[in-house]
């Protein structure tokens, strides 16, 4: 089975429950009613990203969904929770690219989903025999994928959520790989 289509959805859930809070991000995801499977960054080869509506579309409650999946969770007030999907597509669309998970603390949306796309990107790369500099940062490492013209797409999907007293606070970004 290889996916042939992906899409990219994020959500925030808080409740006093754990597990609750964790429903009601993938709910805010759209994706709550699927038995989600994780599996490892593997961006199919000949995958297309759809928009989030056409994905939800063709999947039907209590499906089997694999997805790649990063979640945060926090109980702490005034924490910031991060959770973060990056993905790097080759210009040869017969071969594979990679989806990255980031989870963390304290970083907003944009930072946090630069270090999501270059993790995804500097995968890829290092597959495709590209030479960089792994100490420079996002932006320098990106002209020189792209440049190299084996690297055609980056992108990235970020959810932030600050803690709230008393709630546990849980974010999620995933990417759904759809059959």
């Amino acid at each position: 089975m290889i996916p042939k289509k992906v899409f990219f959805t994020k959500g925030v859930g808080r409740h006093k429950e754990k597990l609750a809070s964790f429903e009601l991000a993938l709910r805010d995801a759209g994706i709550e009613k699927f038995n989600l499977v994780t599996v490892s960054s593997i961006f199919p080869p000949q995958a297309k990203i759809i928009s989030r509506e056409k994905g939800l579309q063709e999947l039907s409650p209590g499906e089997i969904v694999f997805c790649v999946m990063a979640r945060t969770e926090t109980a702490e007030a005034n924490r910031l929770a991060v959770a973060s999907i990056g993905c790097a597509i080759p210009s040869d669309k017969n071969t594979y690219g990679y989806l990255s998970e980031y989870h963390g603390f304290g970083e907003n949306e944009n930072e946090a989903g630069d270090y999501a796309e270059d993790l995804a990107a500097s995968m890829l790369a290092s597959t495709l025999g590209i030479n960089f500099d792994p100490n420079k940062d996002w932006n320098e490492k990106e002209e020189v994928f792209k440049m190299s013209g084996k690297i055609v797409r980056t992108r990235n999907i970020t959810q932030t959520a600050m803690g709230k007293k008393g709630y546990w606070t849980t974010v999620v970004s995933v990417a759904v790989l759809v059959s």
